[in-house]
Order: C-alpha cells, then structure tokens, then sequence
C-alpha cells in the first residue's frame, strides 16, 4: 500500500472508531443494505444514540433524517437511505407547490450525495383511480429530468387503507407499478413497504419478484400490530430477506416499526434476521 492511502485508511478507521467509541461493531453478512427510522430506536433517543448504535449493529443508513443531522450521519459513516420529498401529487391542486418542493429535496439530497427521496400520495376523497394515477404520472414526467440529471430516485410509498390510512389512494402494488411503467424513468420507483401490503394483498414474495425492477426500498414492520419483526408475528421476514437478496437487491431494507421491548435488542434482532 501506497504511504498516502496508508495514512489515509488509518485516519478513516481511527475516526470510525472514535465514532463507535469502546463498544465493537457487529460483524455482518451484509449482502442486504439496512437502514431504520426513529422509531426503532424507542422514546427519547438522540439522533447521536441512533447514529452510534446504529452503526454498531451494523445499519449502513437512517431514513427519515432531517437535514440538520446529516452531518452525524457522515461521522458516523451512515447514509440518509430515505429523504423528504412532497405528497399529494395524485391531486392536481397539490402540484404548484408539491413541484418545487420536490424538486428542491432533490437537490439538497443530490448535494449531500444520498440516495432517495420520498414520494407520498393523498387519500382519494372520491377521486377516480385512474384520475389520480393519471394526475400522478403528470406530476412525476416534469420532475423525472431533475431526478435523473442528479442520479436521485423518487420512491413512491404504497399504504395500507383498510387499518392505518382509510381511503388511501396508493393502496396497491398494481396501482403504484402503473405508474411507474406509464412515467417511464430509472428515477421513479416504489417504497414498497411490506407491512402495509401484507395487510392489503399478502403473497409479499412473489409480488416482489414479479415487481423488483419497478422497487426502490423497503420498508419492514410485524403484522399485525406494526412491531417487531420476529415470531410473534405472521410474517417471514426471512424468506422476505433472502427473496430480495437473490434478486441481487442494491438498494436499502428499513425497518419502520415500534418496539414493543428493548429497542436496541429489538433492532439487533430485526437486522440479524435480514442479514442473510
């Protein structure tokens, strides 16, 4: 090894450990990138905690961070895996002002280097499904350039209407995939989060498979219940992990759901469980 690349990996691995402090990082498979939300880590963590446990347990990222934080996250070698973005867009009187909000999130995630950002949609309030998926792909074709131009992808979050957000439009995989096909754009893909489909749809692994081109992050959480990931609950998170590793997944895994006992046990638990 070069003097210089020597000096500089021995500066980036002393500042890494500071970082992580006396507690040794858990060694990981990580053939699948995990990130999580705040509220994996319980009440009253700092962004601090979550960062340096985090990176202990072996998450590569956070979602959800404000702009704020991010320079803890680059301190402690994480990524914002998931960034705001705007919501509403199925609804054509939302666009004049979800337009330049999104396109402004993109370019502070763009200058920032992360990755995503997300894309939310309204309830329907008697607007038709084809009336909104339609104002939708309007919407996304005139961002879609700025998108692409700064190599940030624009994820698309499907819901589940029938337990946590009555009347959700974006309620099926179908619904967001048409979309996508329609807008046509590396830059536009689907949050599928596996929670709330499970609870519409089930048949989660196969509705992966036929869809992983149009798929840009997950989202993890127990049904029923929104909690841990592990065997108190329906799903196997498992087979759900293995599928996505297989399909030689590059983006990130999040988990997104409230402990119900030590968050830290809990998260080291979740991640161990997609970590095949």
């Amino acid at each position: 090894m070069h003097r210089r690349s020597f000096i500089s990996s021995s500066i980036a691995l002393a500042g890494l450990s500071a970082g992580l402090g006396a507690q040794q990082a858990v060694p990981r498979k990580g053939r699948l990138k995990q990130s999580a939300t705040r509220g994996c880590f319980g009440k009253g963590a700092t962004i601090e905690t979550m960062c340096r446990e985090g990176a202990r347990l072996g998450l590569k990222g956070l979602d959800f961070v404000g702009p704020a934080d991010w320079p803890l996250l680059k301190k402690y070698g994480l990524v914002a895996a998931m960034c705001s973005g705007t919501t509403g867009i199925n609804h054509k009187e939302n666009h004049a002002k979800a337009e330049p909000q999104l396109v402004e999130n993109i370019l502070r995630a763009a200058e920032a280097g992360w990755p995503n950002v997300i894309v939310t949609f309204a309830q329907r309030k008697g607007l038709s499904d084809e009336e909104g998926l339609e104002n939708s792909v309007v919407f996304l074709k005139r961002v879609k350039n700025v998108a692409e131009d700064k190599g940030v992808t624009i994820c698309l979050e499907v819901f589940n209407s029938k337990v946590d957000h009555p009347d959700a439009q974006a309620d099926s995989t179908r619904w967001v995939v048409e979309i996508c096909k329609r807008v046509e754009s590396p830059r536009v893909k689907i949050l599928y989060d596996i929670y709330h489909m499970q609870i519409m749809e089930g048949d989660i692994i196969r509705t992966i498979r036929n869809n992983i081109q149009y798929i840009g992050h997950f989202h993890t959480a127990g049904n029923p219940g929104r909690h841990e990931i592990d065997d108190t609950q329906e799903l196997n998170y498992g087979a759900i992990a293995r599928a996505i590793a297989d399909l030689n997944f590059t983006g990130f895994i999040g988990h997104e759901y409230t402990p119900l006992r030590d968050p830290l046990k809990s998260l080291d638990q979740a991640i161990t469980i997609c970590d095949v």
